[in-house]
C-alpha cells in the first residue's frame, strides 16, 4: 500500500481554511486532521509549511482537439498542461474530427484518454439536428452530459431546428450544456462589417459582431425552453452582465435546475485588451466590456454564476495570425487558469474559499461526480499545493501547450503550483513531472 502524508498545510475546503494534515493511501484520502502521525517508514512525507492545499480543479469545459485536430493539441499534451495548472479533472467537448455524436465515436475518445491522459476525464456527447436516437442511448452514469451549440463555433455543430431542440430538451435526462449565441444576430452584424471592411475586420469589433444582444437572446431562449420542459440546463461561458439576470441564487445548489459558468478569460480580459493581444484573445463568445466583466464578477460572487472553467481551445499561432474572418476563436488556458485566479485573490477580488467552491466543489455537485471535488475521507486524492508567494513569469520555455503560446505570455504571477496529486500520485512538482499519473474515467451519482 502506497502512503503519502501531507503535513502542516493550510487546507482550503468547504468554506474554511485550517492548518492540518492529509493522509493518502493508494488513490484515496483516508484521514484529514489537525495532526496525523504514521509509523510506516515507507510513508512519503510532504512538508507543506506555508502552502495552501486545495482540491484539484475540475474543468467542466475543454477542447483538447483529439481526434482529428492533433496539430493543435492532443489529450496527452493538454491534460499534462492541465495537471501543471492544478486541474486534476476535465470534461472535454464533442467538436473534434469526427464529432462525438455517436456512442461508438464517443467511446473511441474515452479509449484515447484511457491510454494517454494525465488527468481524470469525461466527455460531452454532441447533439445535432438529427441524432436524438443516439442521445437517448447515452448512459448518464458514465458520460458527463450533452453539449449543444445554439450558436456556431469551431466545428460547426449548430443545432438550429427549434422542433428538434424541444424534443431533445423533453426526452433526455442528461445534463444539457449549451453554447448560447444567436446565429441570425451574428450573421447580420458580420455582414454589416464585411461590407465596410472586407475580410480584414478590426479585431476590436469582435464583441460588436458576437454581441450582447446575440448572447442574451440565445441564453434567454434556452432558459425559457428548459423551464417549459423541465430539462437540466447548464449555460456555458456567460460573457455579458445582462445575461446574469437570467440566473438565480437558489440554494442548495444541487436543487438548481438551471446553472451557469464563467470562464477565466472573461474575468481577466476586456475589450481594452484587443489592442495589445489581437486575435490571441478572440473567443466565442467574445471578450466584452469592463462593465460586462464587473457584472460577471458580481454574479459569480453572489452565486448567480456557479462554476469557473477555462473553455481551453488551442489553435496554432499561424492560424491565430490570420485576418479576422479566418482567425479561429479560442485559446489555451488550462495551465494558467488557477494561478490567474490566485492573482485575482491577491488583488482582493475573490477569496481562496470561493475559488475552491467555484472550481472544485460546484462542478462536482452540478455534474454529480462521484467522490471528487472535496478534501474528505474516502474521496479520491486529487489535490493541489500552492505557494502564494513564489513569483514566476510565463514564457515560451515553460508553456506546455502543444500550440506553444499563451495569452498570458509575459505575465508574472505571484503564486505557484508546487505539487499536483492525481488519484494519490504526485504527478507534478515545481515544473517537473516526477511520476506518471493513473487517471480515471469519471463516474456519476445519477
Amino acid at each position: 500500500m502506497k502512503t503519502t502524508l501531507i503535513k502542516n498545510a493550510s487546507i482550503v475546503n468547504e468554506g474554511k481554511i485550517f492548518i492540518g494534515d492529509v493522509l493518502i493511501q493508494n488513490d484515496c484520502i483516508v484521514d484529514v486532521a489537525e495532526s496525523i502521525s504514521v509509523k510506516n517508514a515507507e510513508t512519503i512525507v510532504v512538508e507543506a509549511d506555508g502552502c495552501f492545499l486545495l482540491p484539484g480543479m475540475i474543468d467542466d469545459q475543454v477542447h483538447f482537439r483529439e481526434p482529428g485536430l492533433t496539430h493543435k493539441a492532443t489529450i496527452e499534451t493538454e491534460s499534462k498542461a492541465a495537471v501543471a495548472g492544478g486541474i486534476t479533472t476535465f470534461i472535454e467537448m464533442p467538436n473534434t474530427v469526427p464529432q462525438a455524436t455517436t456512442i461508438d465515436l464517443l467511446e473511441e475518445k474515452f479509449e484515447i484518454a484511457k491510454n494517454t491522459s494525465w488527468a481524470n476525464y469525461s466527455f460531452m456527447f454532441g447533439g445535432t439536428n438529427d441524432n436524438l436516437d443516439e442521445i437517448l442511448k447515452v448512459d448518464e452514469q458514465k458520460v458527463a452530459g450533452l453539449k449543444l451549440f445554439l450558436g456556431s463555433s469551431t466545428g460547426n455543430m449548430l443545432v438550429d431546428d427549434p422542433e428538434v431542440l424541444e424534443e431533445i430538451f423533453k426526452k433526455t435526462n442528461l445534463l444539457i450544456s449549451v453554447h448560447c449565441e444567436d446565429e441570425a444576430t451574428i450573421k447580420k452584424n458580420l455582414d454589416t462589417y464585411l461590407n465596410e471592411y472586407g475580410e480584414d475586420i478590426p479585431i476590436e469589433l469582435h464583441p460588436k459582431i458576437r454581441s450582447e444582444e446575440a448572447c442574451y437572446l440565445s441564453s434567454s431562449k434556452a432558459i425559457k425552453l428548459a423551464k417549459k420542459t423541465g430539462a437540466r440546463l447548464h449555460v456555458f461561458h456567460v460573457s455579458t452582465a445582462k445575461e446574469t439576470s437570467l440566473f438565480s441564487k437558489r440554494k442548495p445548489l444541487a436543487e438548481k435546475k438551471i446553472t451557469s459558468e464563467v470562464c477565466i478569460h472573461h474575468l481577466w480580459f476586456t475589450d481594452e485588451d484587443y489592442a495589445s493581444k489581437g486575435t490571441k484573445i478572440k473567443w466565442n463568445p467574445a471578450v466584452k466590456t469592463k462593465k460586462d466583466q464587473e457584472g460577471l464578477w458580481k454574479a459569480l460572487l453572489s452565486d448567480r454564476i456557479d462554476v469557473i472553467a477555462t473553455d481551453h481551445a488551442p489553435h496554432t499561432l499561424d492560424e491565430k495570425s490570420n485576418v479576422y474572418t479566418k482567425a479561429p476563436s479560442g485559446g489555451p488556458l488550462v495551465q494558467h487558469a488557477l494561478v490567474a485566479l490566485l492573482e485575482m485573490h491577491h488583488r482582493g477580488r475573490i477569496s481562496l474559499e470561493k475559488i475552491v467552491e467555484k472550481t472544485a466543489h460546484n462542478p462536482a455537485i452540478l455534474f454529480q461526480i462521484k467522490d471528487r471535488g472535496y478534501i474528505r475521507k474516502g474521496y479520491k486524492a486529487d489535490l493541489v499545493l500552492v505557494n502564494l508567494n513564489a513569483p514566476w513569469t510565463v514564457n515560451k520555455d515553460n508553456i506546455l501547450y502543444k500550440c506553444g503560446w499563451s495569452p498570458f505570455e509575459g505575465t508574472t504571477f505571484k503564486s505557484r503550483i508546487t505539487h499536483t496529486f492525481v488519484n494519490g500520485v504526485l504527478t507534478y512538482h515545481n515544473f517537473k513531472f516526477p511520476n506518471k499519473s493513473i487517471p480515471e474515467r469519471l463516474t456519476f451519482n445519477r
